[in-house]
């Protein structure tokens, strides 16, 4: 593709869409771009690019000179342009693809994957080692609070990416992980999620075995040593395996962890470590960053400096703000697990409140009813629960949808307090006349969830 000059990108305001075709640009390309959501921030930050931006899909934004058509993956069949590029015989190309060869090939490449914790752990790598003045290149799904965007392309050696499991395009089914040239690869854990394309979880284990598959001779797989998933695709791998986790099997063990409302710290190959964040996944998303950070050439002082001055991501358990002695934390849990994790690590930093869970089904896999038993199990660890409508119900068969009632019923039964409230209104009224002081209020959703965190801030404002 070297000699290509225009691109032009179908879904160009998704974060990571906005994010390559702004260094595409950098890099002295021809960029143009389409989306449906033309808006700010992304818009006008592609606009001081100087990349021209068409509204909605249509055939003609396409150029008659473009070279390249970059189709994102949330883009499907039946797309005006995506049918274009198709019937004009176009050059068309998936994002990881346009990442593989014009910002991966060559480079040492760090790709954090797993269920849980992809987001942060990839985060904290990439603050290690800009901290460490390595001045990597990332490409995040969040946003980390040190590093202010999601993405950002330098000359460095180094890139950190979070390597998703899911598809890469809808001509292109493996998941995006695969295309991602793969020094080091950290496997954080490994269950069922992505109910819209995978079956079940071993169909998600044999795209992780494919991962590993083209991990080089000379670079090196980190993986959850106490997960078994984990360890069942790395059994076969040819590259070099490392295990992280608590137990006496793993080659880096973590010990020595005490959790205080301030972080937590703990022990790593005989040195010691301390977090702001609190819970026992965020201790292991830290050790295997620093485990990665080492195989990169950072010293244990560097990565000590680093995971210390490290604030986090936004939506992780992130504090919106407090009325009257009232907490509202934003958090982006959704799988069971998750939920379970994120219950935990917020009781650990707040043991003496009363906690609740404001809960939408918003992902493709908690909209569908796979999981309507292990979300009740998981809410009902909270001491209150409440449960959201379903969003885009439309996407998903009757047969196979999440009951949002049956869900607030069976964490009752599970021993759990729970209401379902259709919508962020009625929430937002009765969390605002039920909650007292003390209390924290943490919202659990992969969306907007309708404002809810300022709604309900400002209702409790008024409630007072």
């Amino acid at each position: 593709m070297a000699e290509k000059q225009h691109f032009h990108f179908v879904g160009i305001c998704g974060t990571a869409m906005g994010a390559v075709a702004a260094g595409m640009k950098a890099r002295g390309y021809h960029v143009t771009g389409s989306d449906a959501n033309v808006f700010p921030p992304m818009s006008t930050f592609l606009e001081s690019q100087g990349i021209t931006l068409s509204h909605g899909y249509h055939e003609e934004n396409i150029p008659a000179n473009a070279d390249v058509i970059v189709i994102g993956n949330a883009i499907s069949r039946g797309n005006p342009e995506a049918e274009a590029a198709l019937e004009r015989k176009l050059l068309y190309v998936s994002l990881p693809e346009v990442l593989k060869e014009h910002f991966l090939r060559g480079k040492r490449n760090f790709i954090v994957s797993g269920t849980h914790g992809k987001t942060t752990t990839s985060s904290m790598l990439t603050w290690l080692m800009k901290s460490a003045a390595r001045n990597p290149s990332w490409m995040i799904g969040g946003i980390p609070k040190n590093l202010h965007c999601g993405a950002l392309f330098t000359d460095s050696d180094f890139t950190i990416l979070e390597g998703d499991e899911y598809d890469t395009a809808f001509f292109d089914k493996r998941s995006k992980f695969l295309h991602y040239l793969p020094e080091c690869v950290i496997i954080n854990n490994i269950e069922f999620d992505h109910a819209d394309i995978y079956q079940n979880v071993e169909e998600i284990k044999l795209s992780f075995r494919r991962l590993l598959n083209i991990v080089p001779r000379d670079g090196v797989a980190f993986i959850n040593g106490d997960d078994q998933n984990s360890c069942d695709v790395a059994a076969t791998a040819p590259c070099p395996i490392v295990k992280v986790g608590l137990g006496e099997n793993n080659d880096h063990r973590i010990t020595n962890i005490q959790y205080r409302s301030d972080g937590t710290s703990f022990s790593l190959l005989g040195e010691t470590y301390h977090t702001t964040m609190v819970g026992e996944f965020n201790v292991r998303n830290a050790a295997m960053s620093i485990s990665a950070a080492l195989h990169a050439g950072l010293t244990p002082e560097e990565c000590r400096s680093g995971l210390h001055s490290f604030d986090g991501v936004a939506r992780r358990q992130e504090l919106r703000g407090e009325v009257n002695g009232i907490k509202v934390i934003d958090d982006f849990a959704h799988h069971p697990t998750a939920i379970r994790l994120a219950v935990q690590a917020i009781r650990q930093r707040y043991p003496d409140s009363r906690l609740w869970i404001l809960f939408e089904p918003r992902s493709n896999t908690t909209k569908r009813n796979v999981f309507q038993k292990e979300l009740a199990s998981a809410l009902a660890t909270a001491d209150i629960a409440v449960v959201a409508a379903l969003t885009d119900i439309h996407k998903v068969p009757a047969a196979e949808r999440l009951d949002p009632t049956l869900l607030a019923a069976d964490i009752a039964a599970a021993g759990g307090t729970s209401a379902y409230l259709a919508n962020v209104e009625e929430i937002v009224t009765h969390v605002s006349a039920a909650a007292s002081p003390g209390d924290v209020v943490a919202v659990l959703s992969n969306g907007g969830f309708g404002g809810i965190h300022q709604k309900l801030l400002t209702a409790l404002a008024t409630t007072a």
